[in-house]
């Protein structure tokens, strides 16, 4: 079995849970690849004991056919990894390290539980949307894609934007507000709902348009099929506005024309038998607990 492990950086406190890992990995039939700036990171101060093999961009999965990705850190990193992992299908494996983790659904406690669960197949693959942006301006490059949500913004403390929105080339609304979402179902429970959007299932075959701080107070979150093509004319007093895909961003014009759908390919995320989207939400977001008691 093939793993490559990533992370952005390896924090003090984190030292003695990425020695766990490697002292499980240690006497198993595991080839490691590890991302060169995250072995640079803790170089010194964790024991490896495996002959290690350096990963950098997409190109090397596919070379060596790597079988899954464990990501150490947050939800952050999980989104990382994606613009790693691209289109190549290697299911991303989340060992939170962070703070909400939903994403990241493998504790860091049961390091040893989640690596026999890849030996022995005892996992399920949850495959997730993928937005994909095209744009006039060639925004983001080869990497104009994200799992959680697109967004445009107006920038720092200039006045409201107006975004006007058109889904499969029909006119849906002109949105007077901060800015707006397009989120995946993974993105539900980010971004979009705190802005009031719903939390929808990973599989339900739907995007979330929300509307950041919208002027008009009767506009309200919207949820549409993932067959849709969504399009945008931004206008405003600023001459930039902001666009971000994910965690990353770049500042477009108002001339610019973007548009998002759904990508041609889809991320996997491996979670064990226990854990699923009910249990998160239970869980993370604290459902049905009453502080009181």
């Amino acid at each position: 079995m093939k793993i490559a492990l990533y992370s952005r950086f390896l924090k003090p406190e984190d030292v003695d849970v990425v020695q766990t890992l490697f002292d499980v990995l240690r006497n198993r039939n595991i080839e490691l690849f590890i991302s060169h700036e995250y072995y640079q990171s803790f170089q010194g101060r964790v024991e490896t004991y495996k002959p290690i093999t350096f990963f950098s961009t997409h190109e090397d999965f596919k070379q060596h056919n790597i079988d899954f990705f464990i990501s150490l850190g947050g939800d952050g990193t999980i989104l990382d990894a994606v613009t790693i992992v691209r289109d190549t299908g290697v299911p991303i494996m989340g060992i939170n390290l962070g703070r909400l983790g939903f994403l990241a659904m493998t504790e860091k406690y049961r390091i040893e539980v989640a690596i026999d669960a890849l030996e022995t197949n005892a996992y399920t693959i949850d495959p997730r949307v993928v937005l994909y942006l095209e744009s006039s301006d060639g925004l983001f490059g080869d990497m104009n894609f994200a799992l959680n949500d697109f967004t445009i913004l107006k920038r720092d403390t200039s006045s409201m934007v107006i975004i006007h929105t058109y889904v499969n080339g029909e006119f849906l609304n002109s949105y007077w507000a901060d800015g707006i979402i397009v989120a995946t179902p993974t993105g539900s429970t980010g971004y979009s709902l705190s802005c009031g959007g719903p939390i929808i299932f990973p599989n339900s075959g739907n995007f979330i348009i929300t509307p950041v701080a919208p002027h008009n107070l009767n506009v309200r979150p919207i949820v549409l099929s993932d067959d849709a093509i969504i399009s945008f004319e931004v206008e405003g007093r600023a001459e930039n506005f902001l666009c971000t895909l994910d965690s990353r961003y770049q500042t477009i014009k108002a001339s610019a024309q973007v548009a998002v759908r759904k990508a041609d390919f889809g991320i996997n995320l491996v979670r064990l038998a226990d854990r699923n989207f009910l249990y998160m939400i239970r869980e993370k977001l604290k459902w049905g607990i009453d502080s009181r008691n």
